[in-house]
């Protein structure tokens, strides 16, 4: 069998697509000891990027999706309604990070791109969900709140994303792990 196929096994995704579910489950009790850490360096969205990057886009949604929504389930964090609200954004990381992954192949540059642009659109799914969970209720979801939760507050996550998601991407390419 050669490497090409072997990288496009069904296995292979499924694989990947239960570490990175696994992962999402986990990484949050490295840095959820202090609230404030771990929802600055949004443990959560790690693997559901790298599984876009791996497993393409229907696989990683799925992971991206039901992740929050299993973890809210099992440890009630995060809680409802913000698993929702996360839910969302994760599906968004996973569906937007696995279809730009073949663009992403092209150069350093592509990658980090398909990146920014995942995390973007991830982040404004992320804020329309909050309008509309919050707007069932009495509070109103305010740019203000949008910018602390999607930007300022998750500065230390978004380096961290920034950081690590192409270098596993690219050991994993070079070590023909990942197509």
């Amino acid at each position: 069998m050669n490497v090409a196929a072997k990288n496009n096994s069904p296995i292979r995704t499924l694989t990947y697509s239960a570490i990175c579910l696994a992962l999402c489950l986990v990484l949050p009790f490295l840095t959820g000891q202090i609230p404030q850490i771990g929802s600055a360096l949004c443990p959560m969205h790690l693997p559901v990027l790298l599984c876009g990057f791996l497993c393409g886009p229907w696989w990683a949604a799925a992971v991206g999706f039901v992740a929050p929504l299993l973890r809210s389930a099992i440890f009630t964090m995060p809680p409802m309604p913000a698993a929702i609200a996360m839910a969302f954004e994760l599906c968004t990381y996973g569906l937007i990070s696995g279809l730009l992954r073949r663009k992403s192949r092209e150069s350093l540059g592509w990658l980090y791109g398909s990146l920014i642009l995942a995390m973007i659109a991830g982040r404004l799914v992320w804020g329309a969900a909050q309008v509309v969970i919050l707007g069932l209720g009495d509070t109103p979801f305010t740019w203000a709140a949008f910018w602390a939760g999607a930007v300022a507050n998750a500065i230390p996550g978004i380096i961290v994303q920034l950081i690590l998601i192409p270098l596993l991407v690219v050991a994993l390419r070079k070590a023909k792990l990942a197509d």
